[in-house]
């Protein structure tokens, strides 16, 4: 069964949230890390992994993802705080 994943990167300092989609954790983060496509992540240098949840359709991922994207940068820091209160890097 496929899983496709919503999460929140930030930067070194936590000043900055990018929160995308994918189906494969791993590889996106990775490529946010080796900053492979030249975007908003590149720039701010967003590349650690603080938090995501696992979906088992893409709709219901993307809709997450749309939730998430639409709240304020409050209820992203509560959403990551609850569950990563230290802004770890997950992908360790």
């Amino acid at each position: 069964m496929k899983q496709y994943y919503v999460y929140i990167l930030a930067n070194k300092r936590n000043t900055v949230l990018y929160t995308g989609v994918t189906n494969n954790l791993k590889r996106r983060v990775s490529e946010h890390k080796s900053k492979i496509v030249y975007g908003f992540t590149s720039r701010y240098n967003v590349n650690k992994l603080v938090y995501y949840e696992t979906f088992e359709s893409p709709m219901q991922a993307i809709t997450r993802e749309k939730q998430i994207k639409a709240g304020s940068r409050a209820a992203k820091e509560r959403l990551i705080k609850r569950l990563n209160p230290g802004y770890n890097d997950l992908s360790d």
